[in-house]
């Protein structure tokens, strides 16, 4: 339960223990919430409900190759790229989530599986260049304190040629309170103040930590970590998507991006 709400400095350590126990108390929950949304082997990129086959943002046939999906969740992307013939690491800080992708395989007779580990995905226990793509929708980017350290280290284990995709929510989403409704569509905070988002809990402790990158840091990170950028997608909502998803709506969406998708390359 969340006790108090503050914006102040979070350090990796703490940011980590945080959120890994908020997503081993969240994991069942959320899929029970999202699941049926998400599909168990699919890629969908964000709240708004854009597949991977409608946004082509791997543009890679995945038979025979190795494919990395950080923070992972339920590993919904890693059954997906399974499916395509790729063989599949799936990884997530935490173990709620991963005993929660355990059950979906479980409960599903159909195979190809991702292997499951248990890691931080700034610090992968992968050898250099271990991997052809590396992707996420939505996992541990706004999750982490250091991401041009998250960045460094998904470009370390990527391979020359090799393709990084991965989605988060879009930076202009800080400035405006998360929630779904009218009120949602005035500004009332700066896009540019980075300060981390934290909840505490009953005994003051922290529980949840957010951080916010803007699209020019998210740019130079990628450029930083030696890779090329190949596309920013800002999805629309589209007519199809009714649901509301926490501060997600139809409403926001329409004036609003929710999304960003950061699409790279590791030149040869």
């Amino acid at each position: 339960m969340t006790h108090g709400v503050d914006r102040r400095p979070s350090d990796p350590d703490e940011t980590s223990v945080a959120n890994r126990g908020w997503w081993d108390a969240e994991a069942l929950d959320y899929y029970l919430e999202h699941g049926a949304f998400l599909g168990d082997r699919d890629l969908v990129w964000g709240p708004e409900g854009w597949h991977e086959h409608e946004l082509g943002c791997i543009e890679r046939d995945l038979a025979g190759l190795d494919v990395l999906e950080f923070g992972c969740g339920g590993a919904q992307g890693g059954r997906w790229a399974a499916d395509q013939g790729a063989r599949v690491v799936s990884t997530d800080l935490s173990m709620g989530m991963l005993r929660t992708a355990a059950l979906i395989d479980a409960a599903s007779p159909q195979r190809p599986r991702p292997l499951l580990v248990q890691c931080p995905a700034e610090r992968l226990p992968f050898a250099d260049e271990s991997f052809d793509v590396v992707l996420s929708a939505y996992g541990a980017t706004p999750f982490v304190a250091d991401s041009q350290a998250l960045v460094d280290e998904l470009a370390r284990v990527l391979r020359p040629g090799g393709r990084l995709a991965f989605s988060t929510s879009h930076p202009v989403r800080w400035a405006f309170p998360d929630v779904p409704g009218p009120e949602g569509l005035v500004a009332h905070g700066s896009y540019f103040d980075r300060t981390p988002y934290v909840e505490s809990d009953d005994l003051g402790e922290v529980s949840y930590v957010e951080h916010h990158r803007t699209v020019g840091d998210r740019v130079r990170e990628v450029i930083s970590a030696g890779l090329t950028l190949v596309d920013l997608v800002e999805p629309e909502w589209p007519a199809r998507n009714t649901q509301t998803w926490g501060g997600w709506s139809p409403l926001r969406g329409e004036h609003l991006p929710g999304t960003l998708v950061v699409v790279a390359d590791k030149p040869v």
